[in-house]
């Protein structure tokens, strides 16, 4: 489906993993021969979530465009929620992880091409301890490595990589209980994620049964390390083994750790919590994704 005469806002943030690629540039010279209009938003340190809406109601695109990884991915979709506006992504974070679910890609022209000539489709988020989640969040081991992957230098994948060998021996197991349709669950585990989406943005399929059109999310309980285990995330997309990961499916889920445990969403360290909360948030987006 082509779109004509879009009128589009790209938000961008310069300080994402692939700041190798001048996307105002690139985007300025794709859109110079067409019809569309176009205008942009640099982001700041001290913009926020206000500052970008002022720009939306000055601007009154129908189409805004997060240039940057998941967390940008994040902060725009918390502008658009309960609007009509269009969200285009062009990726250029570290990970990626909701572009590659939702095919798009990282080369810019032919990412610049989805927009204008993709379709929109709605899917659901989460409500996170009142914070959205678009992509996936976690509590534990991985939330761990991206507090070390946040103090280092080092970026993108290799950097995450020795962040997550620096944590792995470290992470001691939370003892956790876990309420999900008005049941709970006492367990001990290494991490726990809430997912959207099936995988992470380095291709580790951690939630195979994932769909971002339902109206279901999944809790996804890894028990214990398991090397074997994580190379069929990674490799093989094989069934996990029930004695080492556990996967539910819910609207609501309510956790309760006995001690702090690390915490993060889309790819942001939010510290150390006690509690987690969660709820879906149907057809909350409409996002521009390719054509099938």
């Amino acid at each position: 489906m082509t779109h004509d005469n879009l009128k589009l806002l790209f938000v961008i943030n310069a300080a994402s993993g692939n700041n190798s690629i001048d996307w105002t540039t690139e985007i300025t010279n794709y859109f110079t021969t067409t019809k569309h209009t176009i205008d942009f938003y640099h982001l700041t340190k001290t913009c926020n979530i206000s500052t970008i809406k002022e720009q939306i109601k000055a601007f009154s695109p129908n189409c805004v465009v997060a240039v940057g990884g998941d967390g940008t991915i994040k902060l725009v979709a918390e502008c658009l929620m309960k609007t009509k506006i269009l969200m285009g992504i062009l990726p250029a974070g570290s990970a990626n992880g909701l572009a590659k679910e939702l095919g798009i890609s990282d080369i810019p022209r032919q990412a610049l091409d989805i927009l204008t000539q993709g379709y929109s489709k709605k899917i659901h988020v989460t409500q996170i301890n009142e914070q959205l989640c678009v992509h996936l969040s976690d509590i534990g081991l991985n939330a761990y490595a991206m507090k070390e992957f946040e103090n280092q230098p080092m970026r993108g994948w290799w950097g995450y990589l020795l962040a997550s060998l620096k944590v792995l021996w470290q992470n001691p197991l939370m003892g956790i209980t876990i309420k999900i349709d008005n049941k709970s669950i006492k367990m001990n585990a290494e991490m726990i994620v809430i997912a959207n989406a099936t995988k992470y943005g380095n291709g580790v399929v951690i939630n195979p049964i994932g769909n971002l059109e339902d109206k279901l999310f999944e809790v996804i309980v890894i028990k214990k390390k398991s090397f074997y285990e994580i190379f069929k995330m990674t490799f093989s997309y094989g069934s996990h083994n029930t004695d080492k990961t556990e996967i539910f499916q819910t609207d609501t889920l309510s956790m309760k750790s006995r001690k702090k445990v690390h915490f993060q969403i889309d790819g942001e360290y939010l510290g150390k919590v006690k509690e987690v909360n969660a709820i879906i948030a149907p057809d909350a987006l409409q996002v521009i994704v390719p054509e099938s």
